[in-house]
């Protein structure tokens, strides 16, 4: 197949499929698909902090939204969160998915959140890929094996394998901190967005703050404190909003 037989992106966000399911009020902002979990929440958070006009759009996990040909037509890995930016680069829609490189791509459409010098923006590229590696997938089994079904399993070895490996890593964030405002220094970063939703997320929905000694990390508590105060991050967490009660 040559450059020119290739399928081309739509230059139309209407276009994409996966506005058939969410239509766009205003298809001019930012699409985000999501849920206000961990991963979720790094968006909308970025989006809140940097002023993008955006247009969330809740993706159902009970109705399986993540499942439907729409969806899938944007992500083909069916997690959230997805973006579809109309502005994208060359002022072309730009689809994307995968919390960390939607991160890096907002912090880079913006100029912010992400320092300017080279080596100080890798180190915040490596706490990234480490939350992206590390946190995420260890604390989700923290939670699976202590909240969710996991729970019932009578040998606790795998609990507490993962509970060693999340004290392990909270550690390594702990002393990281020690000295320090933010995971880059004074500075808060994408490095910050990515990472304290997940401590919240253990110590809070997953209720097992007690069981990987969370009062060991005063520098981690003391972070995670200062994060949840700040106004975007407190409109970040509830999007998208959960719908009425009927």
């Amino acid at each position: 197949m040559t450059a020119r037989d290739r399928p081309t992106a739509p230059t139309d966000p209407s276009a994409f499929p996966i506005t058939r399911k969410w239509p766009a009020r205003h298809p001019e902002r930012l699409q985000l698909y999501s849920l206000p979990t961990p991963n979720g929440v790094k968006v909308s958070i970025m989006l809140e902090e940097t002023g993008l006009p955006y247009e969330p759009h809740r993706v159902a996990f009970d109705r399986n939204d993540q499942l439907s040909p729409e969806f899938l037509s944007l992500n083909p890995n069916n997690k959230i969160p997805a973006i579809l930016d109309p502005e994208g680069p060359g002022g072309k829609p730009l689809a994307l998915w995968e919390s960390g490189a939607i991160l890096v791509y907002l912090a880079g459409k913006t100029g912010r959140l992400m320092p300017q010098d080279m080596a100080a923006r890798y180190e915040a590229l490596q706490w990234l890929m480490w939350q992206m590696g590390g946190v995420g997938p260890m604390f989700g089994q923290v939670g699976f094996f202590h909240k969710f079904a996991g729970k019932d399993y009578e040998d606790k070895r795998p609990r507490d394998r993962y509970v060693a490996e999340a004290r392990r890593l909270l550690k390594v964030l702990d002393e990281r901190l020690a000295g320090r405002a933010w995971i880059m220094g004074d500075d808060y970063t994408i490095a910050d967005i990515a990472t304290l939703p997940w401590v919240r997320n253990l110590v809070g929905f997953y209720g097992a703050g007690e069981l990987v000694g969370i009062g060991d990390f005063r520098e981690v508590t003391r972070a995670l404190a200062a994060f949840v105060a700040r106004p975007a991050v407190a409109r970040g967490l509830l999007i998208p909003a959960a719908p009425a009660a009927a």
